[in-house]
């Protein structure tokens, strides 16, 4: 394997821990950020609206630029981006400035996470074998990284411009450091394509099938996010303590889960982890959603991580494998409508919720999943398209790494 191509990897392991950790921050300083431009908690679900706009304007943005410029040129402008912009909502006093920052925030989070993911499926393709979901859990890890700090700072009460502030100059300036590692061309430049021939290109009605796949997992990858908690509290009467560990199982699980999952697509192929994931998944939450128990509720949860974890990034994969000419377009669609429906998570459950308990309407991300499990042959890649699979050979190459 050649040296250049193992930097590569590495920086783009550098790039998702780096969205992860600077995504973290901020989630981890919404509370002091809110009491500090004094808006309430409905104020500012309308304000986080901006940032999922500004983060779907960005993806949409920069996909086809990638495809123009390439990505060692897009990646570190998007990690510039979205570090700087970190430091606004630090900075922000009232409701229309924190708008602003956010919208900024997400336009940058973005444009990074498109870039890099397009830039991971190059890697992947040179490697010959699945990659991608590696990437993913090394995003997660940078969200946990920051957690752990951000705690740290805000219990030293540390102010949140002074650490976002900081954060910021330290991302922004690795960042730029680590673009030369990065690799030089694009598909669409080694292909020869004129300078913006790739983005005029219609997007596959493939692209367009996967890019629905991740809007339903996503989705319900939001749920989680946002509902296991509350579902320990509010369903099986838990103690607040004790209903944080149903997102805390579920995040470690996908987190465990992704590490592992590269592996075993280059053994049995995305389409199978696609299908037995969404199964697991399905399985997991079903389990959750009707456990009469709090231990069986969080083993549901866990299975319900482990089962999703490898789902999305073999649709990020696909996507990107399909055109390698329109790599990071492809990416774009996929991780735009899959952004939306993780922002759809809380928008779609809370309203059933006057319908039907809680517990009743998990029932329908237990669906979602069953759906994904069902379609999962949409994986299987047209010929030519270069996407990695399941062969003797990538199984002994993946057996030594």
């Amino acid at each position: 394997m050649p040296r250049s191509l193992r930097f590569a990897r590495w920086a783009t392991f550098f790039y998702f821990g780096l969205n992860g950790f600077v995504m973290g921050m901020w989630i981890v300083h919404i509370p002091v950020i809110e009491h500090r431009a004094g808006i309430s908690h409905t104020v500012l679900g309308w304000l986080l609206l901006l940032l999922g706009a500004g983060a779907f304007a960005g993806m949409q943005l920069v996909g086809p630029l990638t495809d123009r410029l390439g990505a060692r040129i897009a990646v570190p402008a998007g990690a510039a981006l979205c570090s700087a912009a970190l430091a606004l909502p630090g900075l922000a006093s009232g409701p229309l400035a924190l708008g602003g920052a956010l919208l900024a925030l997400g336009f940058g989070n973005g444009c990074l996470d498109v870039a890099m993911n397009a830039h991971a499926v190059h890697v992947e393709r040179a490697y010959g074998r699945p990659v991608m979901s590696a990437f993913h859990a090394v995003f997660s890890i940078g969200g946990v990284l920051a957690a752990l700090l951000g705690a740290r700072t805000l219990g030293e009460g540390v102010s949140p411009a002074a650490t976002l502030g900081v954060v910021a100059a330290l991302g922004l300036t690795t960042g730029l450091l680590a673009a030369p590692a990065l690799l030089r061309t694009s598909p669409a430049q080694d292909a020869a394509t004129p300078a913006g021939g790739s983005a005029r290109r219609r997007t596959p009605p493939r692209v367009w099938a996967l890019a629905a796949l991740a809007l339903m997992l996503m989705l319900c990858e939001g749920v989680a996010n946002d509902w296991s908690a509350l579902h320990l509290r509010d369903v099986l009467d838990a103690p607040a303590s004790t209903a944080a560990l149903a997102y805390g199982a579920f995040a470690t699980a996908m987190t465990v889960g992704r590490l592992l999952t590269d592996r075993i697509a280059a053994r049995v192929g995305a389409v199978a982890v696609l299908r037995r994931g969404a199964g697991v998944a399905a399985v997991g939450l079903g389990t959750a959603a009707l456990a009469p128990w709090v231990p069986l509720a969080l083993a549901g949860w866990a299975l319900f991580g482990i089962g999703l974890s490898g789902c999305v990034p073999q649709l990020f994969s696909a996507a990107g494998h399909t055109d390698p000419e329109t790599a990071a377009t492809n990416v774009s669609r996929v991780a735009g409508l899959g952004y939306l429906g993780m922002l759809a998570g809380p928008a779609v459950i809370g309203p059933l919720t006057h319908l039907a308990p809680l517990d009743v309407v998990l029932l329908l991300p237990v669906a979602l999943c069953v759906v994904g499990a069902v379609t999962a042959g949409i994986l299987r890649p047209a010929s030519g398209t270069g996407q990695p699979t399941a062969t003797p050979e990538r199984n002994a190459e993946a057996s030594k790494l």
